[in-house]
């Protein structure tokens, strides 16, 4: 009899033992692809916390299952030992470990299982941190192709501009600063209406449209009429673009812009802060809209500022930060460098809104040295 039931324990434990073994290799191989996970990609603060949570709950379960799995194992080779002795006293001492051998008969596929689950959501979650962070990203992504770090050199001429995408959203605003010409540099900025992909996608396509129309066109009211015509024949409804193009002579020192529906443009000149309204409508509302320019020469210290209505509209409450404020941010020191004008500028409409500005802003200063 006593024979027998050391047998039967021998066996339960054996079993036990190959139910957390079994376990034991899937947390192992969990535990290894956490650390290779982890070895073959870059993460920030809030990340290796991440993995080390991961890490060390990973670690902690094989561990468990490995440790359950060598005691079972010796168990098993103990009772057989055991069984030759046919002491009755060591035989109902160890008939009592059959009483906790027998849990891994009821949740041993189940902790298989676990293992299992543990694996397949990690890497779940791995990749939804992936999509994520690729969503984070494109929206910077597309701001890089909107609004180029590097602009332009051109003599006796200096360049500010600051860019700041809304939150959570792609971009729709633009600026662009290039050569048309062996003096002749234009600088742009522009706003698409609305919000998401298919605005992003719109700023992009006439960005680079006006690049060829302002290069093909001495006259940027041309230019503006043949983007009109094209962008209007995409069929989009309730988008339209506005946008202000000013292109500098550099042999002439005259400037020559056109404003296609966009707020108005400050400039410094002759010791006063002057607009550069609009010279036609916005753009894609009607195909045969007509646009004019205007030229303006050039003196030593002259500045142009322009800005997409994201800053002018600025709120806090029921106020606006407006085209006034900018104006006078302009006209309260007209010597200071374009760059620090464009970032004080938007410091300041971050200061008025008491805290962060939601929509796209693009801010581009010109000055003739």
């Amino acid at each position: 009899m006593e024979t027998l039931l050391l047998a039967l324990t021998a066996g339960v434990c054996a079993f036990a033992a190959g139910v957390f073994a079994r376990a034991a290799r899937h947390r192992y191989r969990f535990l290894l692809r956490v650390e290779g996970t982890h070895a073959g990609e870059g993460y920030d603060e809030e990340g290796e916390s991440a993995y080390e949570a991961a890490h060390t709950l990973a670690r902690s379960s094989f561990r468990r299952d490995a440790h359950a799995a060598l005691l079972y194992g010796a168990l098993t080779v103990v009772a057989a030992l055991t069984a030759s002795l046919e002491s009755r006293a060591v035989a109902a001492v160890l008939a009592l470990v059959v009483v906790p051998a027998l849990f891994p008969l009821w949740w041993g596929r189940r902790s298989v299982a676990e293992a299992r689950l543990s694996q397949e959501r990690f890497e779940m979650e791995r990749r939804a941190e992936q999509t994520l962070s690729q969503g984070d990203l494109a929206p910077r992504a597309w701001a890089g192709r909107l609004a180029p770090d590097d602009l332009p050199d051109f003599a006796g001429y200096e360049m500010g501009r600051v860019y700041q995408a809304g939150e959570g959203v792609m971009a729709g605003d633009f600026f662009d600063v290039f050569r048309v010409g062996p003096t002749r540099v234009a600088a742009v900025i522009g706003d698409v209406a609305g919000r998401g992909i298919e605005s992003s996608i719109t700023a992009f396509q006439a960005k680079y449209l006006l690049r060829v129309f302002l290069c093909q066109f001495r006259d940027p009211a041309q230019a503006l009429e043949e983007l009109n015509a094209q962008m209007s024949s995409i069929e989009r409804a309730e988008e339209f673009i506005s946008v202000v193009v000013v292109v500098f002579d550099t042999e002439a020192q005259t400037m020559r812009y056109a404003s296609a529906g966009h707020p108005a443009a400050w400039m410094w000149h002759e010791r006063e802060v002057q607009p550069l309204r609009a010279t036609g409508a916005l753009l894609m509302l009607d195909p045969d809209s007509t646009y004019f320019s205007r030229e303006i020469p050039l003196e030593s210290g002259d500045m142009v500022l322009m800005y997409t209505d994201g800053l002018a509209e600025v709120r806090y409450g029921d106020a606006q930060f407006g085209e006034d404020r900018i104006a006078q941010h302009l006209r309260r020191d007209p010597t200071v460098s374009p760059d620090v004008l464009c970032k004080t500028l938007l410091e300041a409409a971050r200061d008025f809104a008491d805290g962060t500005i939601a929509d796209d802003v693009a801010i581009l200063a010109v000055r003739r040295a």
